[in-house]
């Protein structure tokens, strides 16, 4: 009989959280989000926790929540930059009213600040979806 060895989230190091922390602070930027949603879509309570990582990402010791949150924002990021290769609409998309299933006429920002790892997932498959990738 085979058995399948479920895939594991490395265990975090220092540089894994400062590089993914530097790499999400730099996508919300360019997205133009609050501190409140940039906690909402890390999956953060804590203000001061949000700060202590924003000014000293490598202080970070990030969960395997947090990094799948991160795996599935920066895939959001990356089919964005290659469906819309013009950066100011490939920066807005997520923020536009959006028919789609998945969407129900809001934005693609509204489902994800839903706040659920679920809700990350869904715009991940949506956009691999138009890339031709489900």
């Amino acid at each position: 009989m085979l058995s399948i060895e479920h895939a594991k989230i490395p265990p975090d190091s220092a540089k894994v959280s400062k590089s993914a922390l530097r790499t999400f602070f730099n996508i919300i930027n360019v997205w133009q989000l609050s501190a409140e949603q940039a906690m909402t879509l890390l999956g953060l309570d804590s203000r001061s926790t949000y700060f202590k990582w924003k000014k000293n990402p490598e202080s970070a010791k990030l969960s395997p929540d947090k990094l799948e949150r991160l795996s599935y924002i920066f895939g959001i990021y990356k089919a964005l930059q290659i469906l819309l290769p013009n950066a100011d609409s490939a920066d807005g998309w997520i923020k536009r009213p959006n028919s789609a299933l998945p969407f129900q006429g809001k934005s693609a920002l509204e489902r994800m600040l839903a706040g659920r790892v679920a809700d990350l997932y869904v715009v991940r498959q949506y956009l691999d979806g138009q890339r031709g990738w489900s």
